[in-house]
């Protein structure tokens, strides 16, 4: 009975230990199964780690670079996102895709860095001139920086007035422009490791060749640090003359925000008919730098010889105020233009849109001009005053503004030859010889002495006036050339004869224009 029990509970002992071989068995394969699909997860969830980490590093590219890479692709997520998708699409094929000029791609010299000085137009002159000096010198071109310490304290940067994306892309088919330097090259200025220079004005492309492109081989940076007027009018490559057009004319586009605007001012403008822009020049400034005084008052007269005085870089001081009005070298004041305007027999009725800053003797000086011709307006009588807040200020932005008016206007006169007045009227002369009356400042105020003196009468007066400005209209004409006297020629932005088209029954000559 015992031994039969015994091999009973043997015969047990042997199927239990099978058994339990046949347990730990099957925990092991369950173990390996665990771990491989814990695998499988893990190799799946990193992937899908990479395949967003992709896709959102193609979407930032996307951003960058324009075309959209994944923007036109129908979204998963929601019908809403689908029809938006669609929709956009459907957009961006109506509008043609801007085409940029292809890169112009050359051996860099190294970094050119630039700081404009004076107001808008000044400046705007400046940057044309930058940038084809940096074309010839095959230099990478840093956005310029704008005067933000000159009598105006205006503190816009160049983004501020320019488009500056377009500014950029527009012209790579000539010169790189990049809005910073590279981070090794910005450590290298911090550190003081560049090259601060002003050139010489009025130079022509071999000073730049021989003087300017050594040192910034030498430096691999150097900031010119004024820029007003230091390219020659004349004698530099026809290449170079037209690059200096096409960035006037195309590249240095204002901002949306500055375009919208001045359209607004046009349309409106144009809404009531034909109308004339007077850069009327008589703001205090101008008065005190020029020392031209004729119809102020002693206490006016002091004032702005205090001014003069007050800014050290006004270098001359003491000025023959009638001598200069004599030889032409003032600005026309608001009685002078009110007579000229009158002979010239402009319709009393027509707008005429004061481009400038704040009149001197406001009400007093400008009395004689609105009874002549009473629908005087301004940016400011035209806009509401919030239409114009973001400007307040930012007198290069207002400038901005009266440029665009100028150059669309029917008749342009500008009552002093200064910045605007040159490089719109060359503008104005691009866009199809538009009228611009250039008045000889010397004759009219002799013509205008002797008219208020007696000597001469309406008729006569007006007559003359009128014979004097016959040619003076912005017709076709060649660019005076005078020899070592750069600041008695006719300025290159004033008259661009290089990029000029003329119809087919006009051509220059020395003598002005002549018909065949």
């Amino acid at each position: 009975m015992c031994k039969v029990e015994k091999e009973r509970r043997g015969v047990m002992g042997i199927k239990g230990l099978g058994g339990g071989e046949k347990l730990k068995n099957s925990l092991l394969q369950t173990t390996s199964s665990s771990r491989s699909r814990m695998k499988l997860w893990m190799i799946r969830a990193t992937t899908s780690v990479l395949l967003w980490t992709c896709v959102v590093q193609l979407t930032a590219l996307g951003d960058m670079w324009g075309p959209r890479v994944l923007k036109g692709w129908p979204s998963c997520f929601s019908q809403e996102s689908a029809v938006a998708s669609s929709v956009l699409q459907d957009r961006t094929t109506s509008v043609p895709a801007r085409v940029l000029p292809p890169k112009r791609v050359y051996k860099n010299n190294g970094y050119l860095m630039v700081s404009c000085n004076g107001g808008l137009n000044q400046m705007r002159a400046a940057i044309c001139d930058m940038v084809a000096i940096a074309r010839y010198l095959n230099v990478t071109l840093v956005v310029p920086e704008l005067d933000k310490t000159s009598f105006w304290a205006d503190p816009s940067e160049f983004q501020d007035i320019f488009d500056v994306d377009h500014f950029i892309t527009s012209l790579r088919d000539e010169v790189r422009i990049l809005k910073e330097l590279p981070p090794r090259v910005k450590r290298r200025v911090e550190l003081g490791m560049v090259y601060t220079m002003p050139p010489v004005s009025w130079s022509d492309m071999s000073y730049y060749r021989n003087q300017i492109l050594p040192l910034i081989q030498k430096y691999k940076i150097v900031h010119l640090n004024r820029t007003d007027a230091r390219l020659a009018n004349n004698g530099q490559p026809l290449e170079i003359q037209r690059l200096r057009c096409r960035v006037n004319f195309s590249a240095l586009r204002f901002t949306s925000q500055i375009e919208d605007l001045g359209r607004r001012v046009i349309n409106l403008l144009r809404a009531n008919g034909p109308f004339l822009v007077l850069h009327l020049r008589y703001e205090m400034d101008m008065l005190a730098f020029s020392g031209c005084t004729q119809g102020c008052n002693a206490e006016e007269v002091e004032e702005l010889t205090r001014m003069r005085y007050a800014y050290p870089w006004w270098k001359e001081k003491i000025i023959n105020s009638d001598l200069k009005r004599k030889d032409g070298l003032c600005p026309l004041t608001p009685e002078e233009t009110a007579l000229t305007l009158s002979a010239l027999e402009i319709d009393p009725n027509i707008q005429i849109y004061i481009a400038a800053g704040e009149i001197y003797g406001a009400e007093r000086r400008m009395a004689s001009l609105a009874k002549a011709f009473p629908k005087l307006v301004r940016k400011e009588t035209l806009l509401e005053p919030s239409d114009l807040r973001f400007f307040q200020n930012h007198s290069s932005q207002m400038a901005a503004l009266d440029y665009l008016v100028s150059l669309e206007s029917d008749i342009f006169v500008p009552t002093y030859d200064g910045n605007m007045a040159k490089v719109v009227e060359g503008h104005r002369r691009f866009l199809g010889f538009k009228k611009t009356i250039l008045l000889d400042r010397r004759l009219l105020v002799d013509l205008i002495d002797q008219y208020n003196s007696g000597e001469l009468n309406w008729d006569e007066f007006s007559s003359a006036v009128k014979e004097a400005h016959a040619e003076r209209m912005g017709n076709p004409t060649k660019r005076l050339m005078i020899q070592d006297r750069p600041k008695e020629e006719d300025y290159f932005y004033a008259n661009p004869e290089e990029c000029l088209q003329l119809s087919d029954d006009e051509q220059l000559s020395d003598g002005g224009l002549s018909r065949t």
